[in-house]
């Protein structure tokens, strides 16, 4: 504690930044593979209505991922807090009723896409042609899905006694399993979206099991027990409303890519296959760039919290010049490289052309988009949860949403593309509005 409380005090900002930056970026860069590998793999085949059917089922489990990250950031922080304060017994009961919240969940959520998996993609927007590839996809991942909650929350609920390792370490196991796997059962096997499924179930059981021999073995104070969990059932609601904001833009991500799904449905199975490509290559920009401004939200909460308002202008003026700054590059480098980019996923001409034209307008706010991240996350660091919140859902709910159907009334398919565009950039502004206004509250 002692040498983390001089990187956030006294280090020089550089230092600082990339110290708590570096290991967030690659914890992401993770996540990045274990997203795109399957529709790599997918897209060796050559049958866009098999991509379009992974573009039209993931949104479904952007919500639990979206729960499981409000279960594991919200217990990490409340865990941290009791064990902080010297109460053990609270942290192992806030813990077990985590670990078996994720269980649950995932259970009923698995037992509803499974008994209603036509209904679901339905409204998820698949295609005649995608159908049963899509049906697959999607109850054989239902099938994983109280591993993938257990996963991905436990690995956040290990940062609360500092064995951030031992979470990267499960979470590259993971990783690791499923892009093995991906080739056997995807190409070997000729499994197509079925394997794929398969491959990423199995890779959420083994990040699962190393989460649980430490929990078994090592934990200090990290259990399931369940009749820990039964103890202060009320706690979940202050656990939940503490990770809600980290939580609602990826439920609202889901949302909107249904949405935006439903409208590209008009234009076939190529438009969602070329849709799902172009939002991979997007996802390079964004993901590191949350990555980089989770990284140092522990950062501007500390400098925040000591009133240090000269160190924390550097740090936030040093974070906009990297996020702007690599949100540039990347961009360009990405917009020149685009055909060769989706050409990785697409290998069929029309629907690659297709992506390409996608992507330039999803790239077009890589050099801003990092601006969203740094404003939500120094709200967060602030303490301020409701302006917190209210940027959270701006992006991918308020603003994206209402202008998906208003500019595809307007422009037609490119205006699909187009309102992701200004819902990046506008949400970007207004959170840098609302950021600068809570950091003239310290200064005042």
């Amino acid at each position: 504690m002692k040498s983390n409380e001089s990187l956030f005090r006294d280090a020089p900002v550089w230092k600082a930044i990339l110290s708590v930056s570096i290991p967030s970026v690659f914890t992401i860069l993770i996540m990045l593979v274990y997203n795109v590998t399957d529709m790599y793999f997918i897209g060796q085949i050559g049958n866009n209505a098999q991509i379009g059917a992974i573009s039209v089922v993931t949104p479904a489990f952007s919500i639990f991922n979206a729960l499981a990250t409000m279960i594991g950031i919200g217990g990490s922080s409340a865990i941290a807090r009791v064990f902080g304060a010297g109460d053990k017994d609270t942290a192992r009961i806030l813990s077990s009723l985590c670990g078996w919240t994720c269980l649950c969940a995932g259970t009923l959520g698995a037992a509803f896409l499974i008994i209603f998996s036509d209904q679901m993609l339905g409204v998820l927007g698949a295609t005649p042609d995608m159908w049963e590839y899509a049906k697959s996809y999607m109850r054989i991942l239902a099938s994983g899905a109280p591993f993938m909650l257990f996963s991905v929350g436990f690995a956040s609920l290990l940062r609360s006694e500092g064995a951030i390792l031992h979470g990267f370490i499960g979470n590259l196991f993971g990783t690791l399993t499923n892009i093995v796997l991906d080739p056997i059962l995807i190409l070997g096997l000729h499994m197509g979206t079925a394997g794929a499924a398969a491959a990423t179930v199995a890779g959420n059981m083994v990040a699962s099991l190393y989460y649980l021999i430490y929990v078994l073995k090592k934990s200090e104070i990290l259990t399931l027990n369940p009749a820990l969990a039964m103890r202060k059932p009320q706690a979940l609601v202050h656990i939940l409303m503490i990770g809600l904001p980290n939580a609602l833009s990826s439920i609202l991500s889901g949302f909107s890519s249904t949405f935006g799904n439903r409208l590209l449905s008009q234009y076939g199975s190529m438009a969602l296959a070329a849709n799902g490509a172009a939002g991979k290559v997007m996802l390079l920009i964004t993901m590191i760039q949350m990555g980089i401004c989770m990284g140092a939200q522990p950062l501007m909460a500390y400098n925040y919290g000591a009133k240090n308002s000269a160190r924390l202008k550097e740090i936030l003026q040093k974070l906009i010049i990297l996020t702007v700054s690599f949100g540039a590059v990347s961009t360009v480098i990405c917009t020149f490289a685009r055909h060769f980019l989706i050409s990785i996923f697409l290998k069929d001409a029309a629907a690659a052309a297709m992506g390409e034209q996608i992507v330039v307008w999803l790239l077009a706010a890589g050099p801003v988009i990092g601006l969203f991240y740094l404003g939500t996350n120094f709200l967060q660091a602030s303490g301020n949860a409701a302006r917190a919140t209210f940027v959270s859902v701006l992006r991918q709910g308020l603003l994206l949403i209402p202008l998906l159907y208003l500019m595809h009334t307007l422009l037609g398919f490119t205006g699909i593309a187009a309102a992701h565009f200004v819902a990046d950039a506008g949400s970007a502004i207004i959170a840098v509005l609302i950021a600068w206004s809570q950091y003239r509250k310290l200064t005042d």
